[in-house]
């Protein structure tokens, strides 16, 4: 493969940037550039030094400059980091004279595509890569650093590696067709761990809506009738005027959408139009989209002042399936009242946005977020990974079906096959270039 080179810092000027160099010929080309007392071919691995980059007696920079040596790198490939002054000026010139000097500019996620092709990380640590480099909240960190490490990767190869061993007995059985009376996979066995297949993969496939909601961000749903407070209570838990906030009734005609990072754990907030009974057809528009946003949300925020009106909580409630916080907001109102109480055996907070007394909703939203989520069990949150183990899922329980008629080996060795194949796809065993090129499209030049 050719000897690639790019940024790996982001653009810009700064303190120090760096640029990489990965291949066969990457120590060797970098050492037509650099001066120092000792040459980089002459470095053991893991070693930095110091000195120049310089061509025809023209020094751009002092650098210094760190050897990797195949197969202990990133890429599995011998490799150089360049670490030099953060001038824009600098980098690109280096970049331009490491492409001059024989290197290939890498394209998207070129590293770390080398890195799995190279036998270094399987696909979902590659994946994971791209995912902890996007991280915005410490959940979401932990959930792609525990992915790198091999969770899922690790119980899925365990999973597929048993099923592999009775799929071989059953075609081993076909081999020996005229001989109707062999039987080498144990039928009972291999119920037995259809069966613990199809229950972990089912676990997988619930892990997802949360370990999507904490790559995402936990939709949080504000409801409740006009002029409540829902907007005021947006901009209170944001910090900043993200809502319009009026007397007027019907103000908010639509959802408002943003993100709210508390205790490490990424919230998505959704103010939603109050909720009434209205002959304003935009205003009902939006009042739809309001009851479609809280039955898609995992935690609902039902907000209502000291004093309702008749209530309409049925209604406004319908449908709704995620963890409800109900929420007496204006409590400013109400002189010498609790911020926090109790109320026919079930929680009730009591806050004043307006005045941004709102620190026990907080505290009962990452209250909800941890009781739901354990970034270190084994989650899935990548939609290419829920897919394929949804495929391997429907594959296994056609093979618990099979068993169960008594099928013929012919039929069970083609569902094992499937749920094989699905499996091998979500850690690239099983993969082809279409598909590689898509995923490792999406990461950043230099990773």
């Amino acid at each position: 493969m050719n000897t690639i080179c790019a940024i790996s810092t982001a653009y810009g000027t700064g303190g120090i940037a760096i640029i990489r160099v990965s291949g066969e010929a990457s120590i060797a080309l970098v050492d037509t550039l650099f001066k120092g007392r000792v040459s980089l071919a002459d470095t053991p691995a893991n070693t930095v030094r110091y000195g120049q980059i310089v061509r025809s007696g023209e020094v751009l920079d002092e650098v210094l400059c760190s050897v990797f040596r195949a197969p202990h790198s990133f890429t599995g490939e011998d490799t150089v980091e360049i670490a030099c002054h953060g001038s824009v000026y600098i980098q690109q010139t280096l970049l331009q004279w490491l492409i001059d000097a024989g290197c290939k500019a890498a394209e998207p996620g070129e590293f770390t595509r080398r890195a799995f092709l190279n036998g270094k990380m399987d696909l979902t640590q590659a994946e994971a890569v791209a995912d902890l480099i996007a991280a915005q909240s410490k959940a979401e960190k932990d959930l792609a650093l525990s992915q790198l490490r091999g969770s899922v990767s690790t119980e899925l190869a365990n999973l597929r590696e048993r099923l592999l061993h009775f799929t071989s007995l059953i075609e081993l059985e076909l081999d020996f067709a005229d001989h109707e009376e062999l039987e080498f996979a144990d039928r009972t066995e291999l119920k037995d761990l259809a069966s613990e297949i199809e229950t972990k993969l089912a676990a997988l496939m619930t892990s997802f809506r949360t370990g999507n909601a904490i790559r995402n961000g936990i939709p949080v749903a504000i409801i409740g009738a006009p002029n409540v407070g829902k907007s005021t209570l947006l901009n209170a838990l944001l910090g900043e005027q993200r809502a319009i906030v009026s007397d007027i009734q019907g103000t908010t005609r639509d959802t408002v959408e943003d993100t709210l990072i508390l205790d490490g754990i990424l919230f998505r907030l959704i103010d939603t139009a109050g909720l009434r009974e209205t002959n304003d057809t935009i205003e009902n528009m939006g009042i739809e989209r309001s009851r479609k946003a809280a039955q898609k949300a995992q935690i609902i925020i039902y907000l209502k002042e000291p004093n309702p009106s008749p209530s309409l909580k049925g209604r406004e409630l319908e449908g709704i399936h995620g963890t409800i916080i109900e929420v007496v907001n204006k409590c400013d109102l109400i002189p010498g009242v609790s911020l926090q109480g109790e109320t026919n055996g079930s929680r009730l907070l009591h806050i004043s946005a307006k005045n941004n007394d709102i620190e026990p909703l907080k505290q009962e939203l990452v209250r909800i977020a941890k009781t739901s989520m354990d970034t270190s069990a084994v989650m899935l949150s990548n939609a290419r990974h829920y897919e394929a183990v949804t495929r391997a899922h429907e594959a296994i329980e056609r093979v618990q079906e099979g068993l169960n008629e008594d099928l013929s080996g012919e039929l069970l060795s083609m569902d094992l096959n499937d749920c094989l194949n699905a499996l091998g796809e979500v850690t690239g065993q099983i993969t082809n270039s279409e598909v590689l090129a898509n995923i490792f499209s999406k990461f950043c030049i230099g990773k």
